[in-house]
Order: structure tokens, then C-alpha cells, then sequence
């Protein structure tokens, strides 16, 4: 199966997802939108996951979430991956106390490359993607109105992690959470 860690979104980022959507429908080109239910904030894709191995990845991500008080973060702006002439991921940033999320994310990315599953390739780059554009298509969908687009930041509370796995299917990636632990309580 594969696996990742994610932190849940607030209800107002769906919103606002909804809107982009109505702001690019017609931009041109093909743009494949992440259904509302499976938004949320990656700290680690882990990717495949033998079954023997579910047990042992949630005691250690228990031990480290909860020695992990929560913190606050606010989604306000917009962005694609990885240049506006050539989109491949739209998605929404963040702001606020960033450092205990990079931390998290290190603590996660050390505890789980000792265990045999290694570390991301590049710096950790906190976002939501809302949407994924494949190529090639006869045209590429023109983004400026998303990226130009401004809103009032939206409060994003983080007090909790989030073990996931995710099935592929062709109608589209289905998440079933596994786990859910809260920062910095004991359990």
C-alpha cells in the first residue's frame, strides 16, 4: 500500500478552492482539480508501505507528534510548480509559525529514513496543491487570473497529524486515514 503523513485543512480552504475553479474554468488546456475530500497539507509522502511495516511507522510518528505542541499557520497566497508558462501543480501557500512545521517535517523525515524510507530528494516546500495539469495537451491553461488572485488568509490550526494510505484508482486517488494523533498530547 502506499503511505504519506498529512495535516487536515480547514473547511474555508475548500471554499476558496470552489472559486478557483470558477475563476480558471475557462482558461483553456485541462486542469484535473483534487476533490475537496482529499485536500490536506503533506509532511511526508512514504510512498509504498509493506503491511508489516503500518505498526512500527505509527508508534514512532506517535512519539513524534506528541512531543510536538501545536502551532498555527495561515494559507494566503497562490502558486504553481513549477513555472506560470508551464504549470504542472496549482496550489496555496502558507505562512505564520513555519518553523515548528520544518521541524515536524525533520523530525518525521530523520525518525522514517532510519527505518528505510528516505528522505525527499529536495527542500521541504509547505503548500496545498488544489489541482494537477498533465501534459502534453493542445493548450496550456492560462493561470494568471489564479496567480494574481488575492483573499483574506485563512486561520490554519495545526493540532494534528494524520497517517494516511491512498489507493489509485482510475476515477482518482481515494485516502483512508489509518491513524490521527494529536500534537503535544500524550496518548
Amino acid at each position: 500500500m502506499r503511505t504519506f503523513l498529512a495535516v487536515p485543512i480547514p473547511e474555508e480552504v475548500k471554499s476558496k478552492k470552489n472559486s478557483f475553479y470558477s475563476i480558471l474554468e475557462n482558461s483553456g488546456g485541462k486542469i484535473q482539480w483534487v476533490k475537496n475530500s482529499n485536500l490536506h497539507l503533506t509532511l511526508k509522502f512514504i510512498g509504498h508501505t509493506p503491511e508489516s511495516s503500518i505498526d512500527e511507522i505509527r508508534k514512532v510518528i506517535v512519539k513524534i507528534v506528541t512531543m510536538n505542541a501545536p502551532f498555527n499557520l495561515f494559507v494566503n497566497d497562490t502558486g504553481c510548480f513549477p513555472t506560470p508558462r508551464r504549470p504542472r501543480i496549482l496550489w496555496m501557500g502558507l505562512s505564520g509559525e513555519l518553523n515548528p512545521l520544518f521541524t515536524l517535517v525533520h523530525q518525521i523525515e530523520e525518525a522514517l529514513d532510519s527505518m528505510g524510507f528516505p528522505k525527499e530528494g529536495q527542500d521541504y516546500s509547505p503548500h496545498i496543491t488544489l489541482a494537477r495539469i498533465k501534459y502534453p495537451q493542445k493548450e496550456t491553461p492560462n493561470i494568471d487570473l489564479f496567480l494574481k488572485s488575492s483573499y483574506d488568509a485563512i486561520d490554519f490550526p495545526v493540532d494534528r497529524v494524520q497517517f494516511f494510505s491512498s489507493e489509485l484508482l482510475s476515477s482518482g486517488a481515494i485516502h483512508t486515514i489509518l491513524d490521527t494523533v494529536p500534537l503535544g498530547e500524550t496518548i
